[in-house]
């Protein structure tokens, strides 16, 4: 018998409504979790997908080098890029930043055509998106894997003079008023000249064609192939080898040069006109060719190009640039005038040739991946730099001054909370400030090769790096051994007594506050070179924060560390530090002439960090009544620095400078001596510089005999200005010494000689000795010509405040004008040639108060809409130090008095 079911209406609905409640749920379910994950389209990304890949680019430019009816200076260009697809993809970002597109006949921003048998697909949708500076194209179909295509774009930009990109510079020859159209595409300007795949792992071929007016030169990378004229010159260059964008030089000018040749290689030096004449170029040709052969054995591989250009620009913002095959320098960096340049010039020009040089191979051969590996390539050349200037100038033992101009200088950052790894996650460098960021100290300096000796390169720079410890056996591979140096930042303090060796972080209080280590709370291998009263003992690696050496001898004086080969800071027992004092006191020649530096570099900054009392650190200086070596007396004074800029404003500052002045009158004599009363120079080139440390502190600190020498000699010179018998090492010295100790007429001499400079180290030294002033309206005066490119060029303002802010008189008035003209210096004037952190940390060095901390709170968060570009970290560790210094000048103010007055009872 067949049973019935019956289902009520009332039931059915209650299902449908609970079916829609549960779907319901779930949608709004699905909407809040699809909220919660951001999604970010690819061109709101700063990195380039990994779709495309180009092969070359065929690029044709013409930099107008008079105004347009606007009034701007322009370059109009046109190019096309050939690349492969890679990955099956409808979308093409190319960067672009700045460029005015002329439009095709699709109405879109460029055309795109198939090289392969496959038709291109047609351009649906092409903008600009300015943050992430891309040209973005949305394609109707998607590109073919494997398949080549052309994009062609025609476009204007502007000739600015903001020193980035395709820009102009400036300058007047017998009167006539001469632009040069340059360029400084590193790191990511190169999108402001012309659309392209903008990171360094995107390397391609170059087609160059260049038109510019008659009676100028082109100039780029590789060697003319075609020069014709029409109402124009046009000149197009050989293809580039394969490089990466950043690469990439482009110069018109009314030059001339000097060439000579190295084997194949033909070398040239170019400059103005008047410089090339008068021989200023001559030293840098001279030194090129041996530092290029030097390369050539070092690295076991030839020069890659036929050609090597330098040329020296009137406004340039690095040092020097090392395009390949046409490498750009300030002009202070190239050209050497032995009338008028110092030993410092010339040893500067010589060690920044070789550092350029050497990216010709490690750089430009073989380079970095992408910007968080910067060190790498800096790092490096930074070393060997040294090695190719020592190659050139063997008498000069300028391998010592790594010590000071390199660790020294590394260590007082890396100190810091907030320093950083050597090498960082791709993730962690996006944005261009952020590249620009890693072009600090630490990767330029941190590369301590001293600790290890780089071999060779197999042949094809196979091998990147080949290294071993001075003939140390390791402990392991060098892999393990240099990630804790890479990987983590900071560095170990090794401390050494009778019988204990223990490594930590420099100050023990930073190590809650630090970013986490992957090596079990910041540890490292350390290799250890040791003597013991003066005889070197066997060599030991720490590997552990604990070791055991019976080899110790109780009574005898340790040292360790020699030569400062390993990158870490030595403590000792207080009883050896005594017995090295006293060694110091009786005869300080036993101890290695770097490791007297390095003792007081070492106490002074251990003493910071509360290790060993500051006065012991003050104690290393004592014995400096004796010493006449250029390095430990550098290493003092830098150190002494601090102690200036903490206590010059307070009562200590009397008694530091008396103390002061009694430690370096003897060497004042001593130069006085062998000089002949100054009328010759010392011999040997670390005697020069320290005969300028002898005169420059012996006049700050107020020895009367010094400032009236100075005074004498300046007056001369505003006597007959066409006649500056100053010796060109003692000049910058000599020049702020007057101008401090005189008034406006002193002030306004040194201002005419600086306009009417016609060598740029001589303006340098000028430039620099105008801050010293201790007039406040002429140091407000010389504030605010920075803002005047007319009177400053932009390449220099940053120098110029900086050096105002060093001065005492200048501090206040340097940050409140870097304050009260920030945003116009951040978002107009100061763009691409400001260095914002060199800025940031010049005008807040001495910051030493809880009202001074405050205002750089309020500073920070005034301006953090604006932003601080690449002076965003130089913030952060500007606050972290500024913080350290108040806390350090509350537990030391009173004992540091106490000590100096005792020493000068």
């Amino acid at each position: 018998m067949e049973k019935s079911c019956k289902i009520s209406k009332f039931f059915i609905l209650c299902v449908v409504l609970g079916v829609l409640s549960v779907a319901t749920i779930v949608t709004l379910w699905a909407i809040a979790l699809t909220d919660s994950v951001e999604i970010v389209a690819p061109w709101d990304k700063y990195r380039l997908p990994d779709t495309l890949k180009p092969d070359h680019y065929n690029l044709t430019l013409w930099p107008r080098l008079t105004v347009n009816a606007q009034g701007l200076y322009i370059f109009t260009g046109k190019s096309y890029v050939v690349f492969q697809c890679v990955k099956e993809t409808d979308l093409i970002l190319i960067h672009s930043n700045k460029l005015n597109y002329t439009k095709w006949g699709d109405d879109h921003l460029a055309k795109l055509s198939a090289l392969g048998s496959t038709p291109a697909p047609t351009i649906k949708k092409s903008w600009l998106q300015p943050t992430t500076q891309f040209l973005v194209l949305e394609l109707n179909g998607k590109l073919a894997v494997g398949e080549s295509y052309q994009l062609d774009t025609v476009f204007v930009g502007e000739l600015a003079d903001d020193l980035a990109g395709f820009y102009r510079s400036e300058y007047e020859e017998d009167g006539v008023k001469k632009v040069v159209a340059t360029s400084q595409m590193h790191p990511t300007h190169t999108r402001k000249t012309f659309p392209c795949f903008d990171e360094p792992a995107r390397k391609a071929v170059f087609h160059i064609t260049l038109l510019h007016p008659r009676g100028t030169v082109a100039l780029s990378n590789d060697g003319t192939m075609i020069l014709y004229t029409m109402h124009c010159l046009f000149t197009r260059f050989e293809p580039t080898k394969s490089m990466s964008t950043y690469l990439l030089a482009l110069i018109v000018c009314d030059y001339s040069f000097i060439s000579a040749r190295e084997g194949d290689i033909l070398i040239r030096i170019w400059a103005r006109r008047k410089s090339i004449s008068e021989g200023h170029g001559e030293y840098a040709l001279n030194l090129t060719g041996p530092i290029l052969s030097f390369f050539e054995v070092y690295y076991n591989t030839t020069y890659p190009l036929s050609k090597s250009d330098q040329i020296a620009l009137p406004d340039f913002y690095f040092g020097a640039m090392e395009n390949w095959g046409l490498v750009t320098y300030r002009e202070t960096n190239l050209l050497y005038d032995p009338l008028t340049s110092s030993n410092g010039n010339k040893e500067r020009t010589a060690t920044i040739i070789a550092h350029e040089l050497a990216h010709m191979w490690f750089g430009n051969l073989v380079t970095l991946r992408w910007w968080n590996e910067v060190w790498l390539n800096e790092g490096f050349a930074s070393y060997v730099s040294y090695l190719g200037a020592d190659y050139a100038e063997s008498t000069w033992n300028v391998k010592d001054l790594i010590v000071l101009d390199e660790v020294h200088r590394v260590f007082a950052v890396d100190a810091l909370a907030s320093s950083h790894p050597l090498s960082s996650k791709d993730d962690d460098i996006q944005k261009p400030e952020q590249i620009s960021e890693q072009f600090d100290v630490i990767s330029y300096s941190k590369v301590n090769i001293r600790q290890c000796t780089v071999l060779t390169m197999t042949k094809g720079l196979n091998n990147y790096l080949l290294m071993t410890f001075h003939g140390m056996e390791l402990p392991g591979t060098v892999h393990d051994i240099m990630n804790h140096w890479v990987l983590q930042m900071g560095f170990p303090v090794v401390t050494i007594n009778t019988h204990t060796h223990k490594h930590f972080l420099l100050d023990t209080e930073y190590v809650g506050s630090v970013p986490p280590s992957d090596f079990c709370q910041y540890e490292w291998i350390v290799p250890i070179k040791w003597m013991e009263a003066g005889v070197v003992q066997k060599e030991i690696w720490l590997l552990e924060k604990e070791a055991l050496n019976n080899k110790l001898t109780s009574g005898h004086w340790v040292l360790a560390n020699i030569n400062v080969t390993g990158y870490y800071r030595v403590n000792y027992d207080l009883g050896n530090w005594e017995r090295l004092l006293f060694q110091l006191s009786t005869n300080h020649q036993v101890i290695p002439v770097i490791n007297r530096a390095q003792l007081v570099d070492d106490a002074f900054n251990l003493a910071r960090a509360k290790l060993i009392p500051t006065t012991l650190a003050l104690k290393t200086t004592k014995y400096l009544s004796k010493e006449i070596e250029y390095v430990p007396w550098e290493s003092a004074l830098n150190n002494l620095d601090y102690f200036y800029l903490m206590f010059d404003r307070t009562e200590v500052y009397g008694t530091m400078q008396h103390y002061v002045r009694n430690l370096v009158t003897p060497l004042f004599q001593h130069f006085k001596t062998i000089t002949a009363d100054w009328s010759k120079v010392p011999d040997g080139h670390n005697e020069q510089y320290n005969q300028v440390n002898a005169i420059r502190m012996a006049c700050s600190s107020g020895l009367v005999e010094c400032q009236n020498l100075t005074k004498s000699w300046y007056s001369q010179w505003k006597a007959d200005p066409d006649n500056n018998l100053i010796h060109p090492n003692l000049r910058m010295t000599v020049y702020c010494s007057a101008i401090a100790a005189g008034g406006a007429a002193e002030w306004d001499f040194g201002w005419d000689m600086f306009k009417t400079a016609t060598i740029a180290s001589d303006a340098d030294k000028l430039m620099s000795s105008l801050a010293c002033t201790k007039d406040h309206e002429l140091l407000n005066k010389y504030l605010r010509y920075t803002l005047d490119s007319d009177k400053i060029r932009k390449q220099d303002a940053t120098s110029v405040i900086v050096y105002i802010s060093s001065n005492v008189q200048g501090q206040t008035l340097a940050w409140d004008f870097v304050t009260q003209n920030w945003e116009y210096m951040f978002t107009q004037y100061g763009v691409g040639s400001f260095s914002f952190a060199n800025l940031i940390s010049g005008v807040t060095m001495r910051f030493s108060t809880k009202a001074e901390l405050e205002q750089l709170q309020k500073f920070k968060e005034d301006n953090s809409k604006i932003g601080f570009g690449s002076g965003t970290l130089a913030l952060e560790q500007a606050i972290e130090r500024t913080t350290a210094n108040i806390k350090w000048v509350d537990e030391n103010k009173k004992k540091v008095w106490d000590w100096f007055l005792s020493e000068i009872a």
